[in-house]
């Protein structure tokens, strides 16, 4: 299927062959001319899947024959559950709204920098991507009305609930005009998500993609055994033995992702941390230097590694592992993306062994595992 069967206007289409998009995906084929008759819609996939794509391309067309809103009213409001999807959805709507006729502002505002230059930069918006409490701090400042939303997008919306977002979210949704189109996006179909779209979704289509992110056949695993106080030095033997470039490494707490960067760094490795304690401007700088190629070592803890996207990212380590086999497929699939081969590798201490029996067990594949003693 091509772009060109979906409804989409000629300097969308422009604008996707400038961006190398060839082919829609699966949700893609489904959700845009849905949204683009303006029905709600109901998205479960994984990251990796287009969901974003999937509705700033029909909005953005949509928006082209909305009328001019007064000052500090916005047509589409996107919530998300961290600062780093609300600046990746931002660039791209950004992106595709480049070669557009009529002009659209695209503004995200999240909490952790001053809200002062949000407020200002809040004059003509037409998309707001927002997390949650930095939006309900504007909307007690007035500084932005929601009376006339025309469509409201929860992305991500297993993580904003399981984050502890419901109440911000509800009270958000109380003051949205109820004559509006909706559209509901998340990794998993839960309880939670069972219970919130009976409320906001009106007939939606619902669109299930079945475990297109959590597809690892294009990824290389290995493990080795190695205790918790050779991990450092092994880690950096690997890094050298097979000349990594570029590689994300996965540590489970904030302290233990920080030692491993001084200990790189003081071996001369190129490698940055990227956490919630991480201010949001090292935060990005650290992205988009590992995003770009310039940094060859990342380390993240699981909820940072959401944010992290790359076509042709070859390693993917585990320093230590995660608590369920779910992070785990969901880390290693950060490699082995658009046709190429992943490698990922584990770092098993012997008091990890049974978990990561169970994390095989799970996943339906036996990983080979290697003495870390024997390597060298």
């Amino acid at each position: 299927m091509s772009f060109t069967t979906l409804g989409l206007s000629p300097d969308l289409l422009k604008v996707l062959s400038d961006q190398n998009f060839t082919a829609p995906t699966l949700i893609q084929q489904t959700a845009i001319p849905a949204i683009l008759n303006k029905k709600d819609v109901l998205g479960i996939a994984k990251t990796g899947s287009g969901k974003t794509a999937s509705y700033v391309l029909p909005l953005l067309m949509n928006l082209q024959k909305a009328p001019k809103l007064k000052n500090r009213h916005v047509n589409v409001l996107v919530l998300v559950p961290t600062r780093e999807l609300a600046g990746q959805v931002k660039e791209v709507f950004r992106t595709f709204s480049s070669g557009l006729s009529v002009p659209v502002k695209t503004l995200a505002v999240f909490g952790g920098i001053s809200i002062n230059p949000q407020m200002t930069a809040l004059q003509g918006v037409n998309v707001l991507v927002a997390t949650p409490g930095r939006l309900l701090e504007l909307l007690d400042s007035n500084a932005v009305n929601l009376s006339l939303i025309e469509t409201l997008v929860l992305d991500e919306a297993d993580k904003m609930l399981n984050l502890g977002f419901k109440e911000e979210v509800d009270k958000i949704i109380s003051l949205l005009p109820q004559n509006r189109q909706n559209i509901l996006l998340s990794a998993t179909l839960s309880a939670d998500i069972r219970s919130i779209h009976q409320i906001l979704l009106h007939d939606p289509l619902v669109i299930k993609i079945e475990g297109q992110e959590d597809s690892i056949d294009q990824i290389n695993q290995v493990a080795y055994i190695v205790s918790d106080d050779k991990k450092g030095p092994f880690l950096r033997y690997l890094i050298n033995h097979h000349e990594v470039q570029q590689v994300l490494i996965f540590a489970s707490s904030v302290h233990t992702a920080d030692a491993v960067v001084n200990k790189l760094r003081k071996n001369n490795f190129d490698a940055k941390a990227i956490h919630s304690k991480k201010s949001q401007g090292a935060r990005k700088e650290a992205l988009y230097l590992f995003k770009s190629g310039k940094l060859r070592i990342l380390v993240a803890t699981d909820l940072m590694g959401r944010g992290i996207d790359i076509n042709q990212l070859p390693f993917v380590i585990n320093y230590e592992l995660p608590r369920s086999p779910k992070d785990y497929i969901h880390r290693i699939g950060r490699t082995g993306r658009a046709g190429s081969i992943g490698e990922a590798i584990s770092l098993v201490s012997p008091d990890e062994l049974h978990h990561f029996r169970v994390i095989e067990k799970k996943m339906g594949k036996q990983v080979e595992m290697i003495d870390s003693e024997r390597v060298k």
